[in-house]
């Protein structure tokens, strides 16, 4: 609503796929870990409370003929001639595909399934354990001129007939050597014991198997490769997000063991791909450049990077290295005089060359950096605009906020518009072709999967003045109610780096719809405005001016600052702003950057800065009472956790790990935050129990909450610890449970070593594929949502939940995950809990998507990780157990007078 604090903290809502570099996973050895390993438990039962709802779900059944008979691992090794390893993805397919063509009869005429890098699988086995293979491929690439040091440029592409008589010389062959070695062997059976729920390795390389066959069917159609999404090079599936950067739309498809059996999960998924076309163009727009003249060429060669080109008038694809030291018109390189010997070589220069010696007319590529296609110590250049890169290649930079929301309106798509593009893309994807799924007696039914869903009854909500209301459909306001645990708000101010804004119009509504709220808000002690001098500083230098004007000014320390940002999406002063008066001064903030000021939305400020003040919006009837079933009867401690990352490519940015807890027992409503920063992609959160050598104390998150509550809710400690987790992936959960709940009982022992609290453990997924349909309406599932049948694990405790309202687009739910459950709830009962917990999110009037806790979390790492977005890193504190050993930054800590404040919303 027009502020950084003012976007949901959800996910956006297209499914957005993620960079090939996954976060880091910490692996250790299990086996260390005292007592038995943990596993997630199994299902106890079905809920049965709501309203029934016949839905469908993009889940399709998969027919398994036969269970008998194996699939065969291979190991791949591919070398060159003379015995050096091949480096690289972009080969092994080929190399492969030639193989069996070459080689089919020693293959006993059977299907490989690749992986496209070190492993194959074939259904039984090849005729013997090894076996070696030479194949010859063109090489259409490597056609260049070689010269001393240098090599001419692009050039064997000359119109003439002598040129063409070069050419065909000089294109190569490369010849590779192929070893494929007996790995291991898988039986079909284990997908069999997997829908009986009973689960072992040999599933997981079984289901890998089938998930391989359908990528390799996808790449012998020319689609571009994600994990298991697939892209066709079609233009009516790509949409200019700006920037030079398209979003593409294609399909997810992967296979899951549900209770119904085997099922094939299709989904829409979108990706970005740089701009097809000549390479200046992509330039100009990703740098957002006047022309080629105004370019950012440092930035402009870490862009290109490892892309690929074609040039003409060759039309050979080359991959770039990088950019030539100097322009076109002076860039010489040696060229060896034709027929001449070994010492008759000249000194040209690129441009000379092209234009004089090709006859190719050059417009503006004089003054311009050549393309580099060779190698750094021996390149071969290329001018820049005859080079265009080619199409269906990733865009794995971080996305503007203009791109992404973009790429988030562009990307919606209605319910039913939804469900006919799967069936559209499942009958064009021709499964039922493919020879290996065939020959494992697989086949796939065209329909969706019917569900049995319910939709929960919203929990009753408690306004000002003893009021009561039952949100309809998720959703809520305050329209002629009363906030009901208001502050009063008497010693304020307010900051401007805004020139456009009238503020004392802004000050005075602001007055008046808190009063109408049941906030009464005193006026400010003053509005101090940023003289216009200071508008080019660094954002650091405006932030430490305009406190100093403040200090000046102000008698005594204020309740809170309203601070008006000059810019809507990602300002600059946020983060040096926020850490100014969190980490430095203890005082509580709110951030805006009013456009249209209404209302609606002077109510969501007052929202905000209520709850950061320590006043409460709405609260839960059951809270009130208190009626929640087991919360209400024990002490009970409710953990959000969550882990960001920097952008992809970001390898030196530390992450940043968040854990909010609530506090004042028995209120659920209420949360503080502790966040640290931690290694670079590491998943893990390796700050919960960080004992002092030497000494008794612990420095971890864990013990500072754990203090919090027991000071918060009149001296108890918590019988009963609920843990929501975020961001985490299926093979992640056994480390979920036995290191991160292990440091968290280790943390538990250290305070009192006789305290036995019991835990409940919850992971929330949203970034996975399943959505749900109501048959034959255009609207999506009612708020209130659950689905725990048909296609939900085999043996796991899982459900899928959509609490929110989806008003635009198809509504994801959140797949929530129960790995633990030792204080016993029934399935009814931790289902409405979940729900309860996505109607206390402070900032809105609408049910969310995933539980509070869990947003809050994200929010707190979010606005934290700001405060380090524009510091020296040599001044900053740090630890041992940073990037290649070198220490992670650390966060400075919150005064006393806001870390137990909402100060995240």
């Amino acid at each position: 609503m027009g502020s950084q604090e003012n976007e949901e903290c959800l996910p956006p809502p297209p499914p957005i796929v993620p960079s090939d570099v996954e976060p880091v996973k910490i692996e250790p050895e299990l086996v260390k870990k005292k007592g038995p390993i943990r596993v997630p438990m199994a299902r106890r039962g079905l809920g049965s409370k709501g309203t029934r709802l016949s839905l469908l779900t993009n889940h399709f059944k998969v027919n398994v003929a036969s269970t008998d008979g194996y699939f065969f691992q291979y190991s791949v090794a591919l070398f060159y001639e003379d015995g050096r390893p091949v480096e690289g993805k972009g080969s092994g397919r080929k190399i492969l595909d030639r193989v069996q063509e070459t080689y089919n009869s020693e293959l006993n005429g059977k299907d490989l399934a690749y992986d496209g890098e070190k492993t194959l699988f074939t259904i039984g086995s090849l005729a013997q354990n090894k076996l070696e293979f030479t194949v010859v491929l063109e090489d259409v690439t490597s056609n260049r001129l070689k010269n001393n040091g240098n090599r001419s440029p692009e050039a064997n592409g000359s119109p003439n007939d002598a040129d063409r008589k070069r050419v065909r010389k000089s294109f190569r062959s490369k010849t590779y050597k192929v070893e494929i070695s007996f790995a291991s062997k898988i039986p079909l059976q284990a997908i069999a014991n997997a829908l009986r729920g009973n689960e072992t390795e040999n599933y997981q390389e079984a289901i890998r198997v089938l998930d391989i066959i359908l990528r390799q069917h996808a790449a012998k159609q020319g689609c571009l490769l994600v994990r298991q999404n697939f892209f066709h090079n079609d233009a009516k599936n790509f949409t200019d997000v700006g920037g030079g950067v398209l979003g593409v739309r294609g399909l997810h498809s992967s296979f899951r063991t549900t209770q119904s059996g085997l099922s094939l999960n299709i989904d829409v998924s979108t990706t970005m791909i740089v701009r097809p076309g000549p390479v200046v163009d992509f330039l100009i727009a990703n740098q957002n450049a006047r022309d080629p003249f105004t370019l950012d060429w440092a930035k402009a060669k870490r862009t290109l990077k490892n892309l690929r080109i074609k040039t003409s008038p060759s039309n050979q694809e080359y991959k770039i290295t990088g950019l030539s030291d100097l322009p076109c018109r002076e860039q010489l390189f040696t060229l060896k005089k034709r027929g001449g010997g070994e010492d008759e070589s000249e000194e040209i220069t690129v441009y000379d060359y092209f234009v004089n010696r090709r006859n190719i007319t050059l417009q503006y590529s004089a003054d311009l950096p050549c393309i580099n296609v060779g190698k750094p110590k021996r390149p071969t250049y290329v001018p820049i605009e005859l080079c265009d890169l080619v199409s269906l290649q990733r865009y794995t930079k971080a996305l503007s906020t203009l791109q992404r929301s973009s790429l988030v309106e562009k990307s919606r798509q209605k319910p039913q518009e939804r469900m006919k593009v799967l069936s559209d893309a499942l009958r064009t994807s021709n499964y039922g072709s493919e020879p290996m799924l065939k020959n494992c007696g697989i086949s796939i039914t065209s329909g969706f999967t019917q569900v049995d869903g319910r939709v929960l009854q919203a929990p009753r909500l408690k306004f000002g003045n003893g009021e009561d209301f039952n949100p309809r459909n998720g959703r809520w306001n305050f329209n002629n109610k009363k906030i009901v645990q208001p502050v009063k708000i008497k010693k304020w101010a307010v900051v401007n780096f805004s020139a456009r804004c009238d503020v004392r119009g802004l000050v005075r509504d602001l007055i008046k719809c808190g009063g109408m709220k049941g906030i009464q808000v005193e006026p400010p002690f003053d509005v101090y405005e940023e003289q216009g001098h200071l508008r080019r500083s660094p954002p650091l230098v405006r932030v430490e001016k305009m406190f100093e004007n403040v200090q000046s000014k102000l008698p005594e320390p204020p309740q809170f600052l309203l601070c008006l940002l000059p810019d809507r999406k990602n300002s600059e002063l946020y983060g040096p702003w926020k850490k100014k008066n969190l980490a430095e001064f203890g005082i509580v903030t709110q951030c805006i950057a009013p456009s249209r000021v209404n209302d609606q939305y002077l109510t969501n400020v007052l929202l905000k800065i209520n709850a950061k003040l320590g006043g409460m919006n709405s609260l839960l009837g059951v809270e009130h009472s208190p009626s929640i079933p087991i919360v209400s009867k024990a002490p009970t401690l409710i953990l959000g956790m969550d882990v960001s990352h920097g952008s992809p490519g970001q390898s030196d940015i530390p992450s940043i790990a968040a854990v909010v807890s609530s506090r004042q027992w028995p209120l659920i409503s209420k949360y503080r935050a502790c966040v640290r920063t931690q290694g670079s992609k590491v998943e893990m959160i390796d700050n919960l129990f960080k004992p002092v050598p030497g000494t008794k104390d612990d420095e971890g998150i864990i013990r500072e909450l754990l203090i919090d509550f027991y000071n918060s809710s009149g001296g108890r400690k918590p019988d009963n610890i609920i843990i929501f987790r975020d961001g985490v992936s299926e093979s992640q959960f056994n480390q979920v449970l036995n290191i991160e709940l292990g440091n968290i009982i280790e943390a538990c022992k250290y305070l009192d070593d006789e305290w036995n609290p019991k835990f409940t453990v919850i992971v929330a997924q949203k970034n996975h594929h399943t959505k749900f349909f109501q048959p034959g309406a255009p609207d999506n599932v009612p708020a209130g949502t659950v689905v725990d049948n048909k296609i939900c694990h085999p043996r796991n405790y899982d459900f899928y939940m959509c609490a929110h309202a989806g008003m635009i687009g198809t509504s994801r739910p959140t797949h929530y995950h129960v790995l633990l459950d030792e204080i016993g709830f029934s399935a009814d009962d931790l289902q409405e809990l979940v729900h309860s917990l996505s109607y206390v999110y402070q900032r809105s009037t609408t049910a969310i998507s995933v539980v509070a806790p869990i947003c809050y979390a994200h929010l707190a790492a979010s606005q934290v990780g700001q405060f380090m977005k524009f510091e020296d890193r040599s001044e900053t504190a740090s630890v041992p157990g940073g990037i290649n050993g070198s220490p992670v930054p650390q966060l400075p800590k919150l005064r006393e007078s806001v870390c137990n404040s909402m100060f995240f919303v």
